[in-house]
């Protein structure tokens, strides 16, 4: 009993807790260069790669030539026109839309931003060509304008196939467009550190004053400040401060000077202000990122460090073959795109640039 007593107290290796087993599986992984570059070809190229270009890996005399060898063969594949063809196809998934004429400028827009090398910022801030034809047959883009009467063109957020394709009451559907699409998040866009206890079912976690939207007390036509059963407000602060802008777009994404979006009420009137904000308030990207007009907002969102963020998880997904960002929760850690996003803001947000340093990452080469 004694020496059984003994064997169970015995002082064990201390553990580390710092220490994540997963880490030692990554570790296990081994570089497999011919495997990568299957990869790399269908998702670059839509095509396999040909045996000339995996017997170039496989002959190599040593690691370092491999590598060479598989670098060079995937910015081979950044310069040809199935790259270009890859791009407008990956554009209409990040955008959730295509297929028919005046729904592919804008993914088109997108895929020429990155096979020209410009900053994918533009697509947020460019003032001029968004809409663009592509011709599949020699791969080339022809630059136009989108001419839908808006008082300055803004990147997409002023195109008209976005504003015709996401129609809604209230302009609600554009402004989650926005948010998932170049955010990489779900409303609510922000969360209070302290949440407000509204001595409601839920408190109110938004960044923005609670009675900064609108509701009935404030002569709004929605109550957005209702407490009886979801916190509406949670969402809303954010939408409400964004979506005004996005109003002014009929249902084929014409500009109008007045709202043109309808409220749903008997009659469908079209929005107004008061539906959205209460007098006074303004307009605002974030909480103390106040903008006054589309021009403004795109600017705005630019400089927001989870635009960039945001940009290189969806490559890293696409790359990795994960599923939406969004749509399937598909998160990318922080840290895990770190690198990868500090070098794509210092490169001028050049896209394909950061495509090429995601298929030749360590974590894309080693399996």
């Amino acid at each position: 009993m004694t020496a059984l007593l003994a064997a169970c107290t015995a002082d064990a290796p201390p553990s580390d807790p710092t220490h994540d087993e997963w880490d030692d599986k990554l570790a296990e992984r081994e570089v497999d260069y011919n495997a990568a570059l299957r990869i790399a070809a269908l998702r670059l190229t839509g095509e396999l790669p040909t045996l000339v270009e995996l017997d170039a890996i496989a002959t190599a005399p040593d690691a370092v030539a491999q590598k060479a060898a598989y670098e060079t063969q995937v910015q081979r594949y950044l310069g040809t026109t199935k790259f270009t063809r890859q791009m407008v196809r990956y554009a209409q998934d990040m955008l959730k839309m295509g297929g028919a004429p005046e729904l592919d400028s804008a993914p088109v827009f997108v895929a020429q931003l990155i096979v020209d090398n410009r900053s994918f910022l533009d697509v947020l801030t460019a003032t001029k060509g968004t809409c663009p034809t592509y011709n599949a047959t020699n791969g080339s883009f022809t630059a136009a304008d989108c001419g839908n009467g808006a008082p300055a063109t803004v990147g997409l957020l002023t195109h008209p196939g976005v504003h015709a394709h996401f129609f809604s009451n209230l302009g609600f559907r554009r402004a989650r467009w926005v948010q998932e699409t170049f955010a990489c998040t779900k409303f609510p866009a922000e969360l209070a550190t302290v949440a407000t206890d509204l001595g409601a079912l839920m408190p109110y976690t938004g960044k923005f004053p609670f009675n900064s939207i609108a509701g009935k007390a404030t002569n709004g036509r929605v109550d957005f400040l209702d407490t009886k059963s979801v916190i509406c407000a949670n969402c809303h602060s954010n939408m409400n401060h964004i979506t005004p802008l996005l109003a002014y777009y009929d249902a084929n994404g014409q500009y109008s000077p007045t709202m043109a979006v309808p409220v749903p009420l008997p009659d469908n009137p079209n929005a107004e202000m008061r539906d959205y904000l209460p007098p006074g308030e303004g307009l605002a990207w974030r909480f103390g990122v106040p903008v006054t007009d589309m021009t403004s907002l795109g600017r705005a969102m630019a400089a927001d460090p989870a635009i960039a963020e945001c940009a290189i998880a969806r490559v890293w997904n696409w790359a990795m073959g994960k599923n939406d960002i969004v749509d399937d929760a598909a998160r990318v850690p922080t840290a895990t795109i770190e690198a990868q996003v500090e070098a794509f803001r210092a490169d001028n947000h050049n896209l394909k640039n950061a495509m090429y340093r995601v298929f030749t990452s360590d974590d894309f080469v080693r399996f």
